[in-house]
Parts: C-alpha cells; sequence; structure tokens
C-alpha cells in the first residue's frame, strides 16, 4: 500500500529535525536548494538535479556533493512515500564542517495545464544561474502579479530583456524554432531536458535574446518547471495566437521522459 505524502517532513542529515536546527537555518539564508516531484518514487532528471547541487556546493562552499549521499537523504525522507513534492537543501555545517542536508516532503504538486497570463517586472536574480534562497524578490513579484490576475510574473533586465519567470523556464516558438531567452537564468532541469529531446523530433531549439517589443513576432510561449509545462496566452498586452500541435508535442516529449530512481 502506498503511503500518503505529509503535509510537510523535515529531516536533516538522515534525522528528524530538531528546534535548533530548524532556527538555525532560519537565520542562514546562505544557501541553495533543487525542488523535485517524485512520482512512483522516481524523478525525471534527477542526475541533473545532483549534478546542479554538487555544481552549486562546489560554487559557493568550494566543496564536492556527493550524488548518493542526495539519493540516501531523500529515500531515508520519503520512506513508502511514492509521490510527493521534494526539496534539497544545502548549507554550510556549522564551523564549516562540512556540508549539511536539509530534506522536505510535502504532497505532490502540479504544474495547471491551462494557459498561463504572465506580467513583466523589471527585475534579473542575482546570481541567476545558481538556485539560491535569496528568494524574496520573486515571490514578491509573483505575489503581485497574481493580485493583479495574472498566474506568474515575468523577470525582465535592461531593454526589456526577457529572463526567466518567477517560478520557471519560459520558451517561445516562432513555427519554426522553440527559442530559449539568452539572458541571466536557471536552467531547470525541465529545460534542459527538453532542450536536447526537441532536436531529436525534428523541432530546432536555440537560445536567442528576446524582448518584451519582439513578442508579437511569436505564435506561443510555454513555461516549464518541475511540476511539468504549460502554455503562456499572454504576456502584457501581447497575446499568442497558441499553437496546440507544438503543446502535444512538448508535453509529450516531456511525459516521455523516464523517471529516475532514487
Amino acid at each position: 500500500m502506498t503511503s500518503t505524502a505529509p503535509e510537510l517532513l523535515i529531516e536533516i542529515d538522515g534525522r528528524p529535525a530538531t528546534e535548533a536546527e530548524l532556527a538555525r537555518r532560519a537565520v542562514d539564508t546562505y544557501g541553495h536548494f533543487t525542488a523535485l516531484q517524485v512520482r512512483d518514487g522516481r524523478v525525471r532528471g534527477l542526475d541533473l538535479h545532483i549534478a546542479r547541487l554538487d555544481a552549486a556546493s562546489r560554487e559557493l562552499f568550494g566543496a564536492e556533493l556527493d550524488g548518493e549521499r542526495v539519493r540516501s537523504a531523500l529515500r531515508h525522507a520519503l520512506g513508502d512515500v511514492r509521490d510527493a513534492a521534494a526539496r534539497v537543501y544545502v548549507h554550510e555545517a556549522a564551523g564549516a564542517a562540512g556540508l549539511t542536508l536539509m530534506v522536505t516532503v510535502r504532497p505532490p504538486v502540479f504544474l495547471a495545464e491551462r494557459a498561463q497570463s504572465l506580467t513583466s517586472v523589471a527585475y534579473q536574480r542575482p546570481f541567476a544561474h545558481l538556485k539560491h534562497l535569496g528568494g524574496f524578490a520573486q515571490i514578491h513579484y509573483g505575489r503581485l502579479a497574481r493580485r493583479a490576475g495574472f498566474d506568474d510574473a515575468l523577470l525582465t533586465g535592461p531593454g526589456g530583456v526577457v529572463s526567466e519567470s518567477a517560478i520557471a523556464n519560459i520558451a517561445f516558438w516562432d513555427g519554426d524554432t522553440v527559442v530559449w531567452p539568452a539572458a541571466p537564468a536557471l536552467t531547470g532541469t525541465t529545460m534542459a531536458l527538453l532542450e536536447s529531446l526537441l532536436p531529436e523530433a525534428g523541432i530546432p531549439s536555440a537560445r536567442r535574446e528576446v524582448t518584451l517589443a519582439g513578442l508579437p513576432r511569436y505564435l506561443t510561449a510555454f513555461v516549464c518547471n518541475s511540476q511539468g509545462v504549460a502554455p503562456v496566452s499572454r504576456i502584457d498586452e501581447t497575446v499568442f495566437p497558441g499553437d496546440e500541435r507544438l503543446m502535444k508535442t512538448v508535453r509529450a516529449l516531456y511525459e516521455g521522459v523516464a523517471g529516475d530512481a532514487i
């Protein structure tokens, strides 16, 4: 019998988190994490998640992070749970004695497949290539976007250069090529998977500069993260005609990726 994911379970280095440990992390915002969706005990692109955790650990702390340690921590926290939303947080241990892992487990999350609407904001995440803990601004802009009736915020830089949404990567379709913005952004695991799969399906994929002024040239757009893939119907006042055939192909490619055993 499959166990139900808890509302929130937190383990640190393979044991239940103590009050003191949680208090320390509440005031320690220097760290990084990855967010995974577990389905039937597997994770799409798990090796990509682990590689990103290792690269960020080397950059921030000058220490490598063993992949089997990450897998073991996830397995222990999940227990018998087969479907969940999990996160792995990496901090430096007290006294700089190596790295410490915090794993959280919650019920699974699914990205709504309905078309999304985004509103642009003039903000780019600092150190955007890292999935770091300094996410106040993107959370704030996301909340403001939803209050204004949109699904999320679209982060942009000088000259209206498009980067990413507050919680996902974004791509654009010009009728021939899927274009990923060439701007500061996190390369998400779903984006990385699709970048490799699209050309194999006969759909060119490229990284180019995308600006707000140039949005009308695109037929559609889509956002993607570990929760899934969803079309974008509108950014500010620009409405995209949409392309159901493309979205069907993109979703099929992603859903066809076999999950990696934890």
